[in-house]
């Protein structure tokens, strides 16, 4: 009986357009919002915070870059690690060319130069599309890589091959970067990162870009034939989702990892981000979010079940029960519901909503 709209009036467009039109569900998300930011780091130690909470929202920022791109605008890319690579090297370049300027500036033009990276791979798309396009960004992926393992620039002549986040501190207060930097810092830093672009891809897909991208995915000769340019279009749908993903990948390094080589942005991390976006659920924003707990948080849990329940088993044995299960549960999902997480979730709520007549 708590879950109602009924009188909750809409009074003027821009209310009844809201992204939470609900009052119940802008509560909700403003206590989670304010617990996310309070409570992980008062009471997470370093392992939850360091292996599980940080990687989930880095990752959960390139699946919503994957699927502004895969899921809004239809366009099939397998390159999200190469363009995280892109991120996360233009970071490094940036950071120690400009010591003095802010790491949250360093972000944000890494993910620039992403944007016009992903520019020039989504030409393509003008031309090709499906699994064509597919292999045309897997060609993306392994460019990327062998480029910044063969040019020497790229990591500043180090002998290693290796790129290390170099400590940066904001306001000349709090260490956010490097060695000294404490897990709650890089925490929060990534936690308002994807709040904000979250925030920022929520309005872009409810706008009139948003629309375009809708319109091409599911018509593309009958969205060009009512004025909605296929070029402006797709190269644009590349931009943002590279922009996000680049973004993702200086994150990547500079708060999660601390120093990474080409290695730790290979094919694997493009599929991982992959499903996070089909589990998750085709352009849905909370999808991503759903899809990258999903994946982070599942292999932990199959990793300390046999402990939980008193058996002792070989780690090679164990690790292929938990591919194996993993991969079961993926199938599961997918085939009870197609759409993915976000689907269910979506179920659930209007079953709540009609409570205790739920259809």
């Amino acid at each position: 009986m708590i879950y109602r709209e009924a009188g909750q009036f809409k009074s003027s467009y821009t209310s009844d357009q809201a992204i939470f039109p609900i009052v119940q569900d802008r509560w909700v998300m403003g206590l989670l919002l304010v617990a996310a930011f309070l409570v992980p780091p008062l009471i997470a130690n370093e392992y939850w915070l360091q292996a599980v909470l940080i990687p989930f929202l880095i990752y959960s920022l390139a699946a919503i870059g994957l699927n502004l791109l895969t899921g809004y605008a239809g366009l099939l890319s397998l390159g999200t690690g190469g363009f995280m690579a892109v991120g996360a090297y233009s970071a490094f370049k940036i950071a120690t060319a400009f010591p003095w300027l802010n790491i949250f500036v360093v972000f944000l033009l890494a993910g620039v130069i992403t944007a016009l990276v992903g520019l020039l791979f989504g030409i393509p798309s003008l031309r090709i599309k499906g699994f064509y396009l597919a292999v045309a960004t897997l060609a993306a992926q392994f460019f990327l890589l062998w480029l910044f393992n063969k040019v020497a620039w790229f990591v500043n002549y180090s002998s290693s091959g290796t790129i290390t986040a170099p400590p940066r501190m904001v306001l000349d207060a709090m260490i956010v970067t490097g060695p000294e930097a404490t897990a709650q810092v890089r925490y929060v830093t990534a936690l308002a990162f994807v709040t904000v672009l979250a925030l920022v891809a929520k309005n872009l897909v409810r706008g009139r870009v948003g629309r375009c991208w809708m319109a091409i995915r599911d018509r593309d000769i009958a969205a060009e034939i009512i004025g909605v340019r296929p070029l402006r279009t797709k190269l644009m749908a590349f931009a943002v989702s590279s922009f996000y993903c680049g973004v993702a990948g200086a994150e990547y390094v500079f708060l999660y990892l601390g120093s990474a080589e080409t290695q730790a942005f290979d094919i694997n991390v493009s599929f991982l981000v992959l499903f996070m976006v089909i589990i998750g659920g085709l352009g849905s924003i909370l999808g991503s979010f759903l899809g990258s707990a999903f994946i982070i948080l599942v292999p932990i849990f199959l990793t300390n079940l046999p402990h939980l329940v008193g058996l002792s088993l070989p780690v090679a044995q164990l690790k292929q029960i938990e591919l194996m299960v993993f991969g079961g549960l993926i199938i599961f999902f997918l085939v009870v519901e197609p759409s993915g997480l976000a689907r269910l979730w979506q179920i659930s709520k209007e079953k709540l909503r009609l409570w205790p007549f739920p259809y």
